[in-house]
């Protein structure tokens, strides 16, 4: 009887093309890799590229959605009763150790794109989309009035973590875990003062309501009634 050898389990063309980027980016600098020499490497047409990813910067958005996918399907309710900050802290050293098999590619990914401002802002709309799963998987709400401000701060959180650790050789990560452990607590402080502030505002908020609710209702009772017989209905007479 003849055994088999296990079949090796087949990659989408997406994944195919994110692992090939990366591995090229590890070798070679950011701004010599044409999307030519992904599809080459991925063993894909380069119609089947465009079907796939409009450019080379959108498989970077790929590539942080295959990890977000990693972290989220390894999300377990094993810390549900520790603090926020506990939370949030595994799940992004957890991130991190999902991004170890990528990390000398992203040595030179990372610098690379610094000084582009259009692909700063656009990486920077997918890891807000990003975080906004991190933090749903430590159990952290991003609805609300402080919404945007915990997705953007969860943002600079993890970029100056992401800093240190890309310079981390120590298998313990013990720099990487001291810098989060320390952006975790000031971004807590930023949530704390925006929380005062708000608070603080509130009555002035409500009377700022108050007074745009009472000048509509002023001016809906100032236009004008239907048009009466030998009147014309003129919108602009209500200017």
């Amino acid at each position: 009887m003849t055994l088999e050898a296990p079949s090796t389990p087949k990659i989408s063309k997406r994944d195919a093309i994110i692992e090939a980027l990366m591995e090229l980016a590890s070798i070679r600098p950011w701004d010599e890799i044409e999307i030519t020499d992904i599809a080459q490497a991925a063993h894909v047409s380069l119609s089947e590229f465009r079907d796939s990813f409009p450019s080379k910067g959108a498989v970077l958005g790929g590539f942080t959605r295959m990890i977000d996918r990693k972290v989220l399907d390894g999300t377990t309710d094993d810390l549900a009763g520790e603090p926020a900050r506990e939370r949030i802290f595994d799940v992004l050293m957890r991130r991190l150790d999902a991004l170890a098999p990528y990390k000398a590619a992203l040595r030179r990914i990372v610098p690379a794109l610094q000084h582009d401002l259009a692909s700063l802002v656009a990486l920077n709309s997918v890891a807000l989309n990003s975080q906004r799963f991190m933090l749903a998987a430590a159990g952290i709400s991003t609805e609300g009035p402080l919404g945007h401000l915990k997705l953007q701060g969860a943002v600079l959180v993890y970029a100056n973590a992401m800093k240190t650790w890309l310079d981390d050789e120590d298998p313990s990560l013990a720099r990487t875990m001291a810098r989060l452990d320390r952006e975790l607590k000031r971004g807590e402080r930023v949530l704390e003062r925006a929380e005062d502030v708000r608070r603080l505002t509130a009555p002035f908020r409500a009377m700022g309501r108050a007074f745009m609710n009472s000048r509509r209702e002023q001016s809906a009772r100032a236009r004008p009634g239907p048009a009466q017989d030998g009147e014309t209905s003129d919108p602009a007479a209500a200017i």
